[in-house]
């Protein structure tokens, strides 16, 4: 395909998201035709594949006793079935304001209808200030201070004791990543290059590496690890802590919207659309459970409806939109994609308290990250003030994103 110069360039999967982040529109539609149109070629044998794997998860369902296979997934971490409805229930009522948002990316884009391909464009122009490896570190301290000392003096632990493996090298693979083995202290592994997304990694990683640490210091061997429904709870709260820290200290005009847009498309992303994903995963396996082969077109069609009620009236979704579904490969590992949306929520809960409440919800925090697997998940977050059988963490994150939007709204217009 060609760039926005006009040049001849390669296209693959991997650099899709770079070219749907272009100014150039034609850029944007470009990929996007060239990725779903191939996707699209072979729907039916991406159907096949779907329908084989919804139907080997019922077989192990049933042979096990359990009455769906959302029963069967969720029953691992002893998460109610109420969770999972109480989530997409939640988000649905509140669409409204992933439509309004949808509209303002429309006046600021100056497109209508809004297409699918221009949901990644950066509203904002990037944050292009270098950031050196050292003032990350502060930046980080200087966000996560609401935490306390004891939290504090760990990260500092982290920060200077040989934790982190910092910046690129040669036969090092990419990404960033948080591991250990239990009782030494965790490692992590970054990419850092200067950039204020690599500041959100580091406290997402430090999230992840904390976590670890305070459980396993407190918890014998049988107890330690985490289960997957709050796996990504202390690294988001950690994110959620650093953000609300950059907005409140943003220099500038620019800078704010930079953050409050950053925030937006986490919730958009994380929130909005994986409980999209979830929706379509009930479905599914849904039809496969009442002894239904959904074709192709079925898939098709439900994304499709799925996308009109997510994105609302001022989006246009059109025909390559329709086999998204086709690759996710969070599809073939059932009801996963759910926990995004639970555990940013819960996140969110959490990261809230401890901003309006002070000490008393950063000790209760505190506790949560020493609780390891001692007792089950939903047991955990409740005894942290967050419970995830109710539709309250949910909505404290969809008021968050109002509220962001409001301000955003609010700058945009000035």
């Amino acid at each position: 395909m060609r760039d926005e110069k006009g040049r001849e360039v390669p296209f693959s999967e991997e650099r899709f998201g770079t070219f749907l982040q272009s100014r150039d529109r034609r850029v944007r539609e470009d990929a996007y035709k060239n990725l779903y149109g191939t996707y699209g070629r072979y729907r039916n044998t991406l159907s096949a594949s779907l329908n084989s794997a919804l139907r080997g998860s019922l077989f192990y369902s049933r042979a096990r006793g359990f009455g769906s296979d959302l029963e069967s997934a969720l029953h691992g971490d002893d998460i109610p079935l109420s969770v999972y409805s109480s989530l997409v229930d939640g988000v649905r009522e509140r669409l409204d304001l992933l439509h309004r948002y949808v509209k303002l990316r429309g006046k600021v884009l100056e497109v209508s209808p809004v297409r699918m391909f221009d949901l990644y464009v950066p509203l904002v122009e990037e944050y292009r200030q270098e950031i050196p490896y050292r003032d990350a570190l502060k930046m980080v301290r200087d966000g996560l201070r609401p935490l306390g000392e004891t939290y504090l003096a760990a990260l500092d632990e982290g920060f200077s004791g040989g934790w982190i493996d910092v910046y690129e090298n040669r036969g090092k693979r990419g990404g960033a990543y948080s591991w250990g083995a239990y009782p030494v202290h965790p490692y992590v592994l970054l990419n850092f290059n200067d950039r204020i997304r690599d500041v959100f990694t580091l406290a997402h990683e430090m999230g992840h590496a904390l976590h670890r640490f305070f459980t396993d210091r407190e918890q014998p061997f049988v107890y330690s690890g985490h289960s997957i429904f709050i796996a990504e709870v202390a690294s988001t709260t950690n994110e959620a802590l650093l953000l609300d820290h950059l907005v409140r200290s943003a220099s500038s005009r620019e800078e704010r919207m930079y953050f409050l847009n950053y925030r937006l498309e986490q919730i958009r992303t994380t929130v909005f659309r994986q409980t999209m994903f979830a929706e379509f995963e009930r479905e599914v396996h849904g039809m496969t459970e009442r002894g239904e082969a959904p074709s192709a077109e079925t898939f098709c069609t439900l994304w499709r409806d799925l996308n009109e009620a997510y994105y609302g009236p001022a989006a246009e979704i059109d025909r390559e939109i329709e086999i998204e579904w086709a690759r996710i490969p969070h599809f073939y590992s059932p009801f996963y994609v759910y926990q995004y949306a639970t555990g940013y929520s819960a996140a969110t809960a959490l990261s809230r308290s401890i901003l309006e409440e002070g000490k008393t919800a950063a000790d209760k925090y505190l506790r949560f990250l020493e609780r390891g697997r001692s007792a089950p998940a939903i047991e955990v977050l409740r005894d942290a003030g967050v419970d995830m059988t109710s539709p309250g963490p949910v909505r404290t994150t969809l008021d968050l994103f109002g509220a962001t939007l409001e301000e955003l709204e609010m700058l945009l217009h000035k």
